[in-house]
């Protein structure tokens, strides 16, 4: 029996209603499909204004990573843990001491001309009368000198001056004896012959390197600095100095300092990328690396045998270093957390980056107190495992609740932190361990801003003669001897691989004598 119109009809209406519902679950599909990508636009367009506002920050932007430890209106999380804790823990006075005490910290006073020109020669200039004024306009008479009085003090530069000089040996002989037996001929001697590479001295050599090591002045600088002088020196001339005798006469220098790391307990490292054009086997375009270590490898290599703490950023090469214990660097967290404050959110206390931030800012501020109050190490474990330990802890646990959003700066704080966990407590296990790894980073900046300057080394050799004059004059720095005067010292006594480690010692800018005679050194230049 056909079916009737009215059931067609239904049936119709049946089929158009399924199709409907198919292109409603296509379109909600579509929808939600475009929705996502709204968010994922609009998320990578929050993550790129992040970036933005970083580099402008970075750009213009004050660089000091630190904040202070209040936010206004808010209560201070930490201070009244410190005060309810119990007193029998450590002494009375010792609990007071560590209190914080931001509002008393003095400033630091501004240094008086005396200061600042100490050691350096005054030369007194006297502003007199002209012969003709030395008579009284009143009744003629012959004036007297009562006295002086100070008017000003200046500071002057005497330029370098340059001279050649010519070394002449004084021959002797003995009339008695000259016959054809005998005859006696004596010749005057310095002692030693001239062993450097090149005709340049050795306080010449010094300032080349001092320049372009310690001033950043780059060989294409320097040679038209020469000029100014009056001589020609090409830069490929001053490479040829600073390469040869680094590697000849400060290599064993270098030496004897990477065998007295490796005795040390402790350890601090960072590291820089360096580009070098002509390296065997390797594109112009592969990355190397400069190190710094205090107390061209890499890690590995470089601390092979060493079995302490070592205090290192998250580059990845300090993994494989077997024996050494890691240790987290805080200035490095505070940096990444501090870059994770969106704009003008600073004193936003609901942003997770700033909670981050009051945690370790109050961690730098016990190491201030801490290491003011005690001289020993073992004082200054006590008092961290009792004020900064817990405070880590919180931290810790701050950190596990942290839900970032995907891809933004915060994430990536995050991430660093939840990476180096394991090595954020390892400084409590002992006083001598750093807190952060500043003093390193500030080492190994002038390598930083010469390489603005010159780009790149042409090749290994150059860049290990560039790493090696880098350490004497950091050596020099972080014992306070004068760095021109000590380079040049040591390029006059010539180091060299046949002497013993107690040798190089009484060269070294640690030993009294040494810089007794670079103080003497820089004393007479100035007169």
């Amino acid at each position: 029996m056909a079916d009737s119109s009215k059931d067609l009809q239904l049936r119709e209406l049946k089929d158009m209603i399924n199709d409907l519902k198919k292109m409603i679950k296509t379109l909600q599909a579509t929808v939600d499909a475009a929705n996502k990508r709204e968010e994922a636009l609009t998320q990578e367009r929050d993550n790129l204004k992040e970036e933005v506002d970083l580099l402008r920050k970075k750009l213009f932007g004050s660089s000091s990573e630190k904040r202070s430890m209040d936010v206004p209106g808010q209560l201070n999380l930490f201070n009244e843990a410190e005060l309810e804790q119990n007193p029998t823990i450590a002494e009375p006075e010792a609990l007071e001491s560590l209190l914080p005490e931001k509002e008393t910290k003095k400033r630091k006073s501004r240094a008086t001309n005396a200061e600042r020109f100490k050691g350096i020669p005054v030369v007194k200039k006297y502003l007199d009368l002209p012969d003709a004024e030395k008579v009284c306009p009143v009744c003629n008479a012959p004036l007297v000198k009562i006295g002086e009085e100070f008017v000003r003090r200046e500071l002057s530069f005497v330029p370098a001056k340059l001279k050649v000089i010519e070394i002449y040996s004084l021959n002797y002989i003995c009339p008695e004896c000259n016959n054809d037996d005998v005859t006696v001929i004596k010749k005057g001697k310095d002692g030693h012959a001239h062993m450097l590479h090149g005709m340049a001295a050795a306080d010449t050599i010094a300032w080349v390197m001092y320049q372009k090591f310690c001033n950043s002045l780059p060989y294409t600088r320097q040679e038209k600095d020469w000029e100014q002088y009056g001589v020609a020196i090409t830069r490929a001339t001053m490479a040829n100095w600073v390469i040869r005798n680094t590697l000849d006469y400060f290599t064993p220098m270098y030496d004897y300092f990477h065998r007295q790391l490796l005795k040390r307990e402790f350890a601090m490292a960072d590291e820089t990328p360096l580009q070098v054009l002509h390296e065997s086997g390797r594109r112009a375009q592969t990355k190397s690396y400069m190190w710094l270590f205090r107390a061209g490898n890499n890690a590995v290599e470089f601390l092979e045998g060493f079995k302490g703490y070592l205090m290192c950023d998250g580059y990845s090469g300090y993994n494989k270093v077997p024996d050494a214990k890691r240790t987290a660097c805080w200035a490095h967290i505070r940096r990444y957390l501090t870059d994770a404050i969106p704009k003008g959110k600073q004193l936003d206390y609901t942003q997770p980056s700033v909670q981050g931030m009051m945690y370790i800012n109050q961690l730098f501020h016990l190491e201030d107190v801490i290491k003011a109050k005690y001289s020993s190490f073992d004082a200054i474990k006590k008092a961290r495992l009792e004020k900064e330990k817990p405070i880590v802890e919180g931290f810790l646990s701050w950190l596990d609740k942290q839900n970032p959003v995907r891809g933004s700066r915060m994430d990536k704080a995050v991430t660093y932190i939840q990476n180096r966990r394991s090595y954020l407590m390892t400084y409590l296990e002992d006083g001598h361990c750093s807190f952060s790894n500043n003093l390193s980073e500030n080492a190994i900046r002038p390598f930083t801003v010469g390489r603005k300057n010159w780009l790149f080394c042409d090749t290994p050799n150059g860049a290990q003669a560039s790493a090696i004059v880098y350490t004497m004059v950091e050596m020099a720095k972080a014992n306070g001897v004068n760095v021109y005067h000590y380079l040049t010292y040591l390029l006059e006594k010539l180091p060299n691989d046949r002497m013993s480690d107690e040798e190089l010692d009484r060269l070294a800018p640690w030993n009294e004598e040494v810089k007794a005679e670079i103080e003497r050194r820089a004393n007479d230049s100035n007169q």
